[in-house]
């Protein structure tokens, strides 16, 4: 047995969703452009009534993860989690990521590029931090390695070693190699990029300021 759609009401805190009420009660939202293929008086069966909840539930992931894309690029698998943590249906999260896929809003490879352009910017790591962030993020390893081919490390090195070097001026160079090489390898730098971009500074150093390492008697 259908039931009657009674009214069709636009929302007041969002212009954009319509609220539909079946025998005068309210039933379930839909996007404005799904609401307006409806009419006051029109019967729904049942199984039509669940295709438009399910429409509404897709189109209330969607506009979930579009909202959470423009403070800044995620990876799948962090909307994927984040449409979990509200409650939404394992087919549903599947829909949308779908959806936001064709639509172009998701893309690993784009998502990993920008996040190891950020950390470039802001934070220099080594490939073996960023592939440990980025597999954190759920990305494959294969999209990492491709996104990781552009990177420069013993540049990235460098960079990071220039934001130490305030901290270690007045060492001993024992002792600034041990601190700074401690360093770099926390930010995920390898062996021989970290005694590359040591060996580099030191004779910078010594060649520009005679003055920064303190000499051994």
């Amino acid at each position: 047995m259908g039931r009657t759609i009674t009214a069709l009401e636009v929302q007041k805190r969002n212009t954009e969703r319509v609220s539909v009420y079946l025998d005068g009660e309210f039933a379930f939202g839909l996007p404005l452009l799904e609401a307006a293929k409806l009419r006051q008086g029109q019967e729904l069966a049942e199984d039509e009534i669940q295709a438009l909840r399910d429409i509404d539930a897709l189109a209330l992931a969607v506009d979930r993860a579009v909202r959470l894309l423009a403070r800044r690029p995620y990876s799948t698998t962090e909307i994927r989690r984040n449409l979990a943590t509200h409650d939404v249906a394992p087919p549903v999260i599947d829909a949308a990521l779908e959806k936001l896929a064709n639509l172009g809003y998701v893309d690993d490879l784009a998502f990993a590029r920008f996040w190891i352009a950020d950390r470039e910017r802001f934070k220099p790591r080594g490939p073996r931090a960023l592939r440990y962030e980025l597999r954190q993020k759920g990305v494959s390893d294969a999209i990492i390695e491709t996104a990781l081919a552009d990177v420069e490390a013993h540049d990235s090195a460098y960079r990071a070693a220039q934001e130490r070097l305030r901290r270690l001026r007045g060492l001993e160079q024992h002792e600034f190699r041990n601190k700074l090489g401690a360093f770099l390898t926390r930010r995920g730098f390898g062996y021989d990029i970290v005694r590359d971009v040591i060996d580099q500074l030191i004779n910078e150093i010594e060649e520009d300021q005679p003055e920064f390492f303190v000499h051994e008697e």
